[in-house]
């Protein structure tokens, strides 16, 4: 059983992410599961630190991205939005070229919080992040100025 609240495409969700950080990190989403959301980012000039390997907050900014975006996919973006709390990581091995690849599943779906899971690793498919971060669920308020997820879908 998806944990969506409804159908999404990998179009939908490149769609969100114009004139974003997003964007500029050159995130993509890859695959989108019945209970996972999977995406990638190059680690390049962009995505380094000073001794030319990936920056940490890189992976956080992935991280982040993927769990975000997921949990989102998870309510009625008309009535609700997720937004982050927290989040941690811990940094495993270095990588300096290539992609990195991150997956994100829900480890608790709450009626007012959600908890994801991702993990990030590289071309060689090694463990190169872990990361949980935690979302509040909360009502959306016509004040925002935040796009409706999913609209025009």
């Amino acid at each position: 059983m998806s944990s969506w609240f409804r159908t999404y495409t990998l179009e939908d969700l490149q769609a969100w992410v114009p004139a974003t950080m997003v964007e500029h990190l050159g995130i993509r989403f890859k695959e989108i599961g019945e209970d996972f959301l999977r995406g990638s980012m190059p680690v390049d000039r962009r995505t380094h630190q000073t001794m030319g390997i990936l920056h940490g907050g890189a992976s956080l900014a992935l991280a982040e991205t993927l769990g975000s975006i997921g949990a989102n996919m998870c309510v009625d973006t008309s009535r609700q939005v997720c937004v982050g709390q927290e989040i941690n990581g811990n940094h495993l091995r270095p990588v300096r070229s290539g992609d990195v690849h991150g997956t994100a599943r829900p480890l608790h779906l709450g009626s007012r919080s959600q908890v994801w899971q991702i993990d990030i690793h590289d071309d060689e498919q090694r463990l190169v992040c872990v990361s949980r971060l935690t979302l509040a669920i909360v009502s959306r308020e016509p004040r925002l100025d935040m796009p409706h997820i999913g609209a025009g879908s």
